[in-house]
């Protein structure tokens, strides 16, 4: 099996190389990240500049890794329709730091980057571990390896996008996994004024929590109560399709990763 693991936090963060090494033994890995940090920039391209990639030294023996100058939507592109010669098996987005629940997987680059495996019918995963403070990679690697294990059970796993966000404890403290629906977004913006001399500025941070009722199998509340959520996340709206059903991959994966969690 050849994976590609991506994410955007940047090639130097931690959490993809933890769960480069997670997935190391399950066939040959590719990792093509961001030369830096690339947070929030959703499915974005970079259409109007050209992209550099420069191959770099892999934290990881046996892996090729490459920096991209661009976002995490330029580096599945590029690792797929021109750095390498054989298409992937399996796209692995993270391990990001800090959650991607509800509504806000719209602009996360980390689901961006999935997003981009799926159109080309590669089955994706995007992992995040719920603290951008002190995160933890342990639980979110190893869930992430079970989950690659479980899809693989399959002859063919079907291609779809899977959000997976780990509440941030160790895995004695973790409940059970579960299959989830989308919340609402769970953040706003909240903008920053500042003023040097005679000049403004603006911060625009994503940091403006929205409270109200949450309903039972939504991801925001199943990593709340420390379950792992696994969302499977429905593309029909980018092209105005019915919905499909996804019943019996739900329940597959839900015997399977329950039964070790």
């Amino acid at each position: 099996m050849r994976i590609l693991i991506t994410n955007d936090d940047g090639i130097d963060a931690p959490g993809i190389w933890s769960v480069a090494e997670a997935l190391q033994d399950l066939g040959e890995i590719a990792v093509v990240a961001p030369d830096r940090d690339q947070s929030g920039i959703g499915t974005a391209r970079t259409l109007l500049e050209v992209v550099r990639a420069k191959e770099v030294p892999s934290r990881l023996e046996g892996a090729v890794a490459y920096s991209i100058q661009g976002t995490p939507a330029d580096c599945v592109i590029l690792a797929i329709e021109t750095l390498f010669d054989e298409t992937f098996d399996l796209v692995v987005s993270g391990i990001n730091a800090g959650a991607n629940l509800g509504l806000d997987v719209l602009a996360s680059g980390t689901l961006g980057a999935a997003f981009h495996g799926y159109f080309r019918s590669i089955p994706s995963i995007a992992v995040s571990t719920a603290s951008v403070r002190d995160p933890s990679y342990d639980v979110p690697a190893k869930f992430t390896r079970d989950l690659v294990d479980a899809m693989m059970l399959d002859d063919s796993p079907q291609a779809l996008v899977y959000n997976v966000n780990t509440p941030n404890v160790t895995a004695d403290k973790i409940e059970g996994v579960e299959l989830t629906n989308l919340g609402p977004r769970a953040f706003l913006e909240n903008v920053e004024k500042g003023e040097v001399g005679p000049r403004t500025h603006y911060w625009i941070r994503h940091n403006k929590p929205l409270k109200g009722d949450l309903a039972e199998g939504i991801d925001i509340l199943a990593v709340r109560n420390n379950r792992i959520s696994i969302t499977l996340l429905d593309p029909a709206f980018l092209s105005g399709g019915e919905r499909q059903d996804w019943t019996d991959v739900a329940d597959k994966l839900s015997k399977r990763l329950n039964s070790h969690w």
